[in-house]
């Protein structure tokens, strides 16, 4: 007999910071957000700011005690010990302490209560996962920008920047990318050339992409898919799909079983890259592959981790209950 409580689950990305009270029940009762809560990319305290933010704004107006709070963190943050956090939260008033768990495992979660299949991620950055009892059995990328994170957005960013340079001083095609990337630049393509014969508007790019942060790149991922037919964006999204359809094959073990979760922009948003995945993924794993769920991010899958980790069964009853109330919250 599992005694009701409620939890609090959080997902926090780098961008924006996701939390959910959930009673034992699976019914979410209060949702809130913030800003990025990675704290290799935000820092300790802006971490623990956002977390504490989105926390607040969950558990407003509910009262009562919160067990306790399941934390999905990404890559390095796993290192992390708890107890920091633990008493930056609390004023949350946490009854059973904080614990903290992979964002690869919350997204596959956020898309099936099983605890055995497979989970890729397409964001700003890509990691692939094979999930058995519960736990990741097998990882491959999540190694950032200047490692991997192949086929990803920052990925996606760096190839667009890169032919768009190629065809402002001929080593590459003409593309409709130019354009588009020059006018969120704000670089005039009409720049007069330059001493030494190199085109002003090259110049500017060179200058202005170097002036960003490596990851910003990813900023210039969506104008592949915005590109219609253009072949120079055409050829860069099949190149990601390749390298995302080579991460995901390098966790599978003996053909893809069990539920397939996709997350991420790059996946959700770009339909053409998700089914050109899927296309190089059957015709290389040797076997029948599930059709995979799209989820939007790891916050569900954080709620079904912090009653599972508590001796909650999560059955399909209850797992239809955590994602129909928390989409009912977000409005």
């Amino acid at each position: 007999m599992v005694t009701m409580h409620n939890y609090l689950a959080i997902d926090a990305g780098g961008t924006s910071t996701r939390a959910v009270l959930v009673a034992s029940s699976g019914q979410c009762l209060g949702y809130g957000s913030a800003g990025g809560g990675n704290p290799v990319s935000r820092g300790f305290e802006g971490s623990a700011d956002a977390l504490l933010g989105a926390s607040a704004e969950a558990l407003g107006g509910t009262g009562g005690t919160v067990h306790s709070a399941t934390v999905a963190l990404a890559g390095a943050s796993l290192e992390m010990p708890p107890e920091p956090l633990l008493r930056r939260l609390e004023p949350l008033g946490l009854s059973h302490g904080v614990v903290i768990e992979s964002d690869l495992l919350a997204t596959f979660y956020s898309g099936s209560y099983h605890d055995d299949g497979h989970a890729l991620i397409a964001g700003t950055g890509a990691v692939a996962a094979r999930v058995e009892g519960s736990r990741l059995a097998d990882v491959a990328d999540g190694t950032g920008w200047l490692l991997g994170d192949s086929g990803a957005g920052f990925w996606l960013g760096r190839e667009v920047v890169r032919a768009v340079a190629a065809a402002l001083d001929g080593r590459g095609p003409h593309t409709a990318l130019t354009e588009r990337v020059l006018a969120q630049l704000d670089i005039s393509a009409d720049t007069p050339r330059r001493r030494f014969g190199r085109p002003g508007a090259l110049q500017q790019l060179i200058t202005k992409s170097y002036a960003l942060a490596p990851i910003e790149l990813s900023r210039f991922a969506p104008l592949v898919f915005g590109a219609g037919a253009d072949p120079v964006a055409r050829d860069i999204a099949g190149r990601a799909a390749a390298e995302l359809a080579r991460t995901l094959l390098a966790v599978l073990e003996g053909g893809l079983d069990g539920p397939l979760v996709f997350g991420g922009s790059v996946l959700t948003k770009g339909g053409s890259i998700a089914a050109a995945v899927m296309e190089e993924v059957r015709e290389r794993a040797g076997g029948p592959c599930p059709a995979p769920v799209l989820v939007r991010d790891g916050l569900a899958g954080a709620a079904v981790l912090a009653l599972k980790r508590h001796g909650v069964a999560v059955d399909a009853a209850v797992f239809d209950r955590i994602t129909a109330s928390l989409a009912a919250l977000r409005g």
